[in-house]
């Protein structure tokens, strides 16, 4: 299942996507909030609708988490070019939910900082609540889906601060979208694995791979769900690879994940 959020007769509405004719296109309304079915995705009555063009839908923000929580460092490669170790257990973070920006929003660079980043990564969207799971459960039962996210950052505030909240946590600073998908397999099974790319202005500025998580998607479930419950709609950007740098305005950002799509957002200053 693919699925955008989208204003649709001055109203926000879940719409499902499907390729037709080559193309994404939105042909059905949900009629419930998919993280209200927590996890049981086929109770979810639909409304076949004329079908819109996915470039053409006033796409909104894909997710309403109650938190976002973020890993930091899960690429070794990215850990490096900042000059850190890698971590030994996960690092998690939390970014504020005021600052999630829909495709084609405008990230603004806060007056405060001097440089601001992208970071372009997987996210994943929690599905059924989740609390300290038992050892023996299929982790996947716990996720309803994926998404491109651009975890953008005040990289000089971050150095300044030594903890990141602010760096992070600026109105603008989390563009998602432009879907959730359950359609991939980033980081489940041998071998499995889906590319993330970020573009500044048309130029590739990262390229990498999930199978390349220094912990995979079950690890970091499991340690964030043994501190704190998940609830369907919670958002998880699972770290970015190598490759990271600043963005001034009228630059614009590209975030693609295989098998998701690309998440697109201009640059202005505050």
């Amino acid at each position: 299942m693919r699925y955008c959020r989208f204003q649709f007769n001055g109203q926000p509405q879940y719409g499902l996507v499907e390729t037709m004719a080559g193309r994404d296109a939105i042909v059905r309304i949900l009629l419930m909030p998919p993280e209200e079915a927590d996890g049981d995705m086929e109770s979810l009555r639909t409304r076949r609708i004329e079908a819109i063009p996915l470039e053409e839908a006033a796409l909104l923000v894909p997710v309403r988490p109650t938190k976002i929580v973020c890993m930091g460092r899960n690429y070794r490669e990215h850990a490096a070019e900042l000059g850190n170790e890698v971590p030994k257990e996960p690092l998690i973070f939390l970014k504020a939910t005021s600052s999630l920006l829909p495709p084609g929003g405008i990230v603004r660079r806060p007056k405060i900082s001097e440089r601001v980043d992208y970071e372009g990564e997987l996210g994943v969207v929690i599905g059924k609540t989740c609390y300290q799971p038992r050892a023996d459960e299929d982790i996947r039962q716990y996720i309803l889906g994926y998404t491109c996210v651009n975890d953008v950052t005040a990289r000089d505030l971050q150095n300044k601060d030594g903890q990141w909240t602010r760096a992070k946590g600026f109105d603008t600073f989390c563009p998602v979208g432009p879907l959730v998908t359950d359609e991939i397999d980033p980081c489940f099974g041998v071998g499995a694995g889906v590319g993330v790319e970020t573009r500044v202005n048309g130029a590739v500025r990262q390229q990498g791979n999930t199978r390349d998580f220094i912990f995979p998607l079950e690890v970091v479930i499991r340690y964030i769900a043994q501190t704190m419950t998940l609830f369907p709609g919670d958002l998880i950007p699972t770290g970015t690879p190598a490759g990271v740098g600043p963005v001034i305005a009228g630059d614009v950002m590209e975030v693609s994940v295989e098998g998701v799509g690309t998440l697109r957002n201009p640059v202005v200053d505050e």
